[in-house]
């Protein structure tokens, strides 16, 4: 019988070529929401139900409708608002798996023949991808049917009266069995074998084998792509394999069936609240510090007096440009008045020299010395030095002096 040639080499995050994912199942609040985390791949299911109208056909069966939505928040290969190859292949596999084996009594969904039945949705929702993304689909989607109620309805005469779970509780799908993807991706056309490919494995396999079968060992549905030739010693192989690993998610989803209903019956924590550790999420929380506050005026002395004492501030000295205006505290208004200065100093310059040369005309009378003047300047506020001519007349020398 053919045997693979890595049973027992390790892949790249550690599992053995037989090992799958930590698998962790979680519920919502409402029923038929489930999460299902394989490994670090995501993903979200909800069922949702409507009376509609049923077809000609098969006027006494219901309606089963899948959806599978690939969002860019999941990879950033995915596009949104575009049906890829991917989807196309999820969806079409996912409806083999779940809807043609027959694991839901369709004619159960029935209210009136021919005129109101159940139509069941499956919305899947990726919301990260690491690879096996049909497994985790599968898995998702038959444990949200398994968790899911519809209302109960009333019928009398012609109208047909749906109630709320206040008023009515809600009724179970009636569920035959659980089929379950298994995948398994080939190397080198089929010399190598792993169970559960991750993202990274998927990209250079050669080809995946995907078998839907549930615990009674009833294959529903087996597809193989990317076109290598597998011999039945292959298949076998890989279907008594999937028998295992069935059996184990099968017994993992009732599992947490059972553990979500008894906590909805004891008030316990249901849904997201008990999927979230305690004090992961928390508003305004912060850790307690203990600070001794018995010497602080002491230390407070202490750093005051070893602090060095600040430099003392002196103002910056006002500079005035010429032909500017300035207004402000100890200021004057300068506006305009340098040119009237410059005018008057011209002024006086030209009468100093006139009565200069008079008084060396008048030169020699007695001991009396002639007009003379010399600058003085005056100590005033004002910015700038001016300069004041003093003119004196008839004094003698020793006056003068004196």
């Amino acid at each position: 019988m053919w045997e693979p040639k890595l049973k027992y080499c390790t892949r790249l995050d550690g599992r053995q070529t037989y090992d799958y994912r930590s698998i962790k199942i979680s519920f919502g609040t409402d029923y038929g929401c489930c999460f299902v985390d394989l490994g670090k791949t995501r993903i979200m299911a909800q069922v949702s139900c409507e009376l509609i109208t049923p077809k000609e056909n098969r006027p006494n069966e219901g309606l089963i409708f899948f959806n599978i939505e690939l969002s860019p928040m999941a990879s950033p290969a995915f596009e949104m608002g575009r049906q890829s190859e991917l989807l196309v292949k999820l969806n079409r596999q996912l409806e083999r798996c779940l809807r043609n084996s027959k694991c839901i009594d369709t004619e159960s969904l029935c209210v009136v023949s021919g005129e109101k039945v159940w139509q069941i949705r499956v919305d899947v929702h990726l919301l990260n991808h690491d690879g096996n993304l049909m497994d985790a689909a599968s898995i998702a989607a038959i444990a949200a049917l398994c968790h899911f109620r519809r209302p109960d309805v009333g019928i009398q005469g012609e109208e047909v009266t749906v109630y709320s779970t206040e008023e009515r509780d809600p009724i179970p799908l009636s569920i035959y069995h659980m089929p379950i993807c298994v995948s398994f991706s080939f190397f080198q056309q089929g010399t190598y074998l792993l169970v559960d490919p991750c993202e990274r494995e998927e990209r250079v396999m050669d080809g995946l084998l995907m078998i839907a079968m549930n615990k009674h060992r009833e294959i529903c549905s087996i597809q193989s792509s990317g076109g290598i030739m597998l011999l039945k010693d292959q298949v076998l192989r890989c279907s008594k394999i999937a028998s295992v690993k069935v059996s184990e998610i099968t017994e993992l989803i009732n599992k947490a069936l059972e553990n979500d209903k008894k906590a909805r019956k004891t008030g316990g924590k249901f849904g997201f609240a008990e999927s979230l550790p305690q004090e992961r999420i928390t508003a305004l929380k912060t850790d307690v510090s203990h600070v001794e506050m018995s010497d602080v005026k002491e230390k407070a002395n202490e750093i005051v007096q070893r602090a060095e004492v600040p430099p003392q501030t002196v103002p910056s000295p006002v500079l005035t440009a010429p032909g500017t205006g300035q207004v402000g505290e100890g200021l004057e208004n300068s506006w305009g008045l340098k040119e009237e200065e410059e005018e008057e100093e011209e002024d006086e310059t030209v009468e100093l020299k006139m009565e200069l040369e008079e008084g060396h005309e008048e030169k020699g009378r007695g001991n009396y010395l002639p007009k003379f003047c010399f600058p003085w300047v005056s100590e005033t506020d004002s910015p700038g030095p001016r300069s004041v001519c003093a003119v004196f007349y008839g004094h003698s020398l020793q006056d003068s002096t004196e």
